[in-house]
C-alpha cells in the first residue's frame, strides 16, 4: 500500500510521531517537498530526535528512507544530520538514498532569503534559511541539482552564471558584497564527494518498489494551509503542501497512491505571520502554549495557538482526498473547563461556511463556535478509545463527525506509546 502522510493545518501538527509509528509497517518512507525550514520531532525511550530532511523512519532498522526530487537540500544541514544519526549508533549506509534531481539551497539563496524579508513592508515570517530563493531558481531553470555536483564542469558553467546575476542583485540592491565563485565552487563540490554514495534515481527505485507491492510511506512537511496554491498565501512555503505534491516531488503516479492520513493537532497552532480566525487571547494563548511545548523544532520560534477550525479541516480533508485522520496533542486540552471548535466564521452580517480566500475576510472574519464541556486530566493515561474521558469521546467524535473522515489515531503524549489505535 501507499500512503501519503500530510498536514492539515499550518504545520507542526505532528507529523513526524504518525511518520515514526506508521514507518514500522511500510518498506520505504520518502520525503517529497520542502526545506529545513520545517522539523520532525521523534521521542524513543528518553531519546528525542528532530529530523529537518531525513525522514524519521531512519530510525526503524532495514527500512529504506529516500529525499525526493521535490525537497531542496541545505547540504551543510544533511551532513550535520547523517553525523548526528552515526554518533548514536544507527546504520544507515545502505538505506538512505537522495533524488539525483533534488534541487540544492546555495549559500546565496539563504543571503537573498534574509535580506528580501528585512526590506519588506508586509513581513512573511520566513524562516531565512533559503528555501523560497531556491525553490524559485528551480522555476526560473537556474537551479543547481544535486546531480550536478557528479559533473564538475556542468557545475562550473550553472555556478557561474548564477553568481554572475545574483552578485550585481547582492551588491546594487542590498549593498552586499556578494560571494566568491572559487569558495563556493570547491565546497559544493566536496559535498558532492561526501553524497555520492548516497544519489539514486529515486523515482525509477520507488516504482520498482511500488511494482513489487512494497508498502511506501511519502511524507510531507509543513502543512496544507502553507501549501503554495492553496495555502493563506503569501504567508505560505514555496511547495507543494499537500497530498498532490507527494506525485510531483516522488515520480509515483497519482494512479498508484492507495491512502491518504491527514494529521492534525486536537486544537490550531501557526508559526510566522498571517491571518489566524481561531486564535487564543493572549494570556490563555501563552498559557496553551506553554503546556503544549509549542515552539519550532527548527527554529525555535514561539508559535501562535487556538482553538480546533473545523473550516479549515474540512477544507484540508477535500483538497487532499483524507479517509482517515490522525489527531495529535489531544493531552494538550486535558483539564481545561471548556472546548470550543469553530463551525463558521461571521463577516459583515453574512455567516461564512467555507474557508475563505480572500485574505481580507480571513482577517477580519470572527468565529463562530460550538462550546463543549471539557475533562479532568487523568492520572492514568487510557490504554484504548474507550478509556478517555466521556467528554473528549465526545469532542473527538464532534470532529469526525464535521470533517466527514474516519479518526484512527490519537495522541495523548508525545512517547511512541502514549498512542490510541481505533
Amino acid at each position: 500500500m501507499n500512503i501519503v502522510l500530510v498536514g492539515m493545518q499550518w504545520g507542526d501538527e505532528g507529523k513526524g510521531k504518525v511518520i515514526d509509528i506508521l514507518s514500522q509497517k511500510v518498506d520505504y518512507i520518502v520525503r517529497y517537498q520542502g526545506g529545513n525550514n520545517a522539523g520532525h520531532t521523534v521521542v524513543v525511550g528518553d531519546k528525542e530526535y528532530i529530523f529537518h530532511l531525513i525522514p524519521s523512519g531512519i530510525l526503524h532498522a532495514g527500512k529504506i528512507c529516500c529525499i525526493g526530487n521535490g525537497v531542496v537540500i541545505d547540504p551543510e544541514v544533511l551532513l550535520r544530520e547523517l553525523d548526528d544519526l552515526r554518533n548514536n549508533g544507527i546504520d544507515f549506509a545502505r538505506r538512505f538514498k537522495i533524488s539525483t534531481l533534488a534541487h540544492l539551497i546555495m549559500p546565496y539563496h539563504k543571503n537573498l532569503d534574509q535580506l528580501r524579508e528585512g526590506k519588506r513592508k508586509n513581513k512573511i515570517g520566513t524562516t531565512g534559511r533559503g528555501i523560497g530563493p531556491c525553490y524559485a531558481d528551480k522555476i526560473n531553470r537556474c537551479g543547481i541539482r544535486m546531480i550536478d555536483l557528479a559533473n564538475p564542469a556542468v557545475f562550473r558553467d550553472k555556478l557561474k552564471d548564477n553568481l554572475k546575476e545574483k552578485n550585481e542583485i547582492f551588491k546594487k540592491v542590498y549593498q552586499h558584497p556578494g560571494f566568491n565563485f572559487e569558495k563556493v565552487y570547491r565546497q559544493y563540490l566536496d559535498y558532492g564527494k561526501l553524497f555520492a554514495p548516497y544519489m539514486s534515481n529515486t523515482a525509477v527505485l520507488l516504482n520498482e518498489a511500488v511494482d513489487k507491492k512494497m508498502d511506501v510511506l511519502l511524507e510531507g512537511a509543513q502543512g496544507t494551509f502553507l501549501d503554495i496554491d492553496f495555502g493563506t498565501y503569501p504567508f505560505v512555503t514555496s511547495s507543494s503542501a499537500t497530498s498532490g505534491g507527494a506525485c510531483i516531488g516522488t515520480g509515483i503516479s497519482p494512479v498508484k497512491i492507495d491512502k491518504v492520513v491527514g494529521v492534525c493537532k486536537a486544537y490550531t497552532t501557526r508559526v510566522g505571520e498571517g491571518p489566524f480566525p481561531t486564535e487564543y487571547a493572549s494570556g490563555f494563548g501563552n498559557f496553551m502554549r506553554d503546556k503544549g511545548k509549542e515552539f519550532g523544532a527548527t527554529t525555535g520560534r514561539p508559535r501562535r495557538c487556538g482553538w480546533f477550525d473545523a473550516l479549515m479541516a474540512r477544507e484540508s480533508v477535500m483538497l487532499n482526498g483524507i479517509s482517515e485522520l490522525a489527531i495529535m496533542k489531544m493531552d494538550i486540552l486535558d483539564g481545561l473547563d471548556k472546548v470550543k471548535v469553530c463551525i463558521a466564521y461571521k463577516y459583515k452580517g453574512k455567516t461564512i461556511k467555507e474557508f475563505p480566500h480572500d485574505l481580507e475576510v480571513l482577517s477580519k472574519a470572527v468565529p463562530v463556535y460550538k462550546e463543549m464541556p471539557g475533562w479532568p486530566t487523568q492520572d492514568n493515561k487510557p490504554s484504548s478509545f474507550k478509556g478517555l474521558h466521556p467528554n473528549a469521546r465526545a469532542y473527538l467524535l464532534e470532529l469526525e463527525s464535521r470533517l466527514k473522515a474516519k479518526i484512527t489515531m490519537v495522541s495523548i503524549g508525545s512517547a511512541r506509546e502514549d498512542t490510541l489505535f481505533i
